[in-house]
């Protein structure tokens, strides 16, 4: 079996080129520079693009740094919908987000460019928010709950806000296991 870009024709491999073109350049202006002292336009002609072809692959400045939003819900849904038998969807998702989301890359340019633009932070949390519609599906879909039940919408919900709950602790990858312990049995246990 080819890989992703030998499957995909001619047309569709230029796009993701260009795509990826985009990206490149703007993580390396923004970096170089600070996100706010860099514009669109150099990033089209630092990609060799006009303006109007930036804009077709990305609506604004800030999704620019953030090329891999779909890959993210989709990899949150594969979470659920393919955990190994017998596991709760509680505990798919609770491993899924401590392998995920939990460690700290500093030396990453990504994450550095992010953590020091308020920004890039708001707009990351806001991306990161809308999966919500997607991952209460998939849980309605593996529980047979219905899509507007409390407990698909809030798992979905606490989730998703679990992250940024638990970044700040000096171990997030217990605070995670902490905070979906206390999802799993209870604030009556502890408080």
């Amino acid at each position: 079996m080819g890989s992703v870009t030998e499957n995909m024709g001619r047309r569709e491999r230029k796009k993701a080129a260009t795509r990826q073109a985009l990206a490149d350049a703007a993580l390396r202006l923004f970096t170089e520079r600070g996100f706010d002292k860099v514009g669109v336009r150099e990033v089209a002609e630092a990609a060799d693009v006009s303006l109007s072809t930036l804009f077709k692959h990305f609506p604004g400045k800030e999704a620019l740094v953030f090329d891999e939003d779909q890959d993210v819900e989709d990899a949150l849904v594969r979470a659920v919908r393919d955990r190994p038998p017998g596991q709760s969807v509680l505990h798919a998702l609770r491993d899924h987000l401590v392998r995920t989301r939990t460690g700290l890359r500093t030396d990453d340019p990504h994450f550095t460019l992010v953590e020091s633009t308020p920004a890039l932070r708001e707009y990351a949390r806001r991306m990161w928010l809308r999966h919500e519609h997607a991952l209460a599906a998939v849980i309605a879909e593996e529980t047979g709950r219905p899509h507007d039940d409390l407990a698909v919408t809030g798992l979905a919900h606490i989730a998703l806000e679990a992250p940024h709950l638990v970044r700040a602790s000096d171990d997030p990858a217990a605070a995670m296991r902490e905070l979906f312990a206390l999802v799993e049995h209870g604030w009556g246990t502890i408080l």
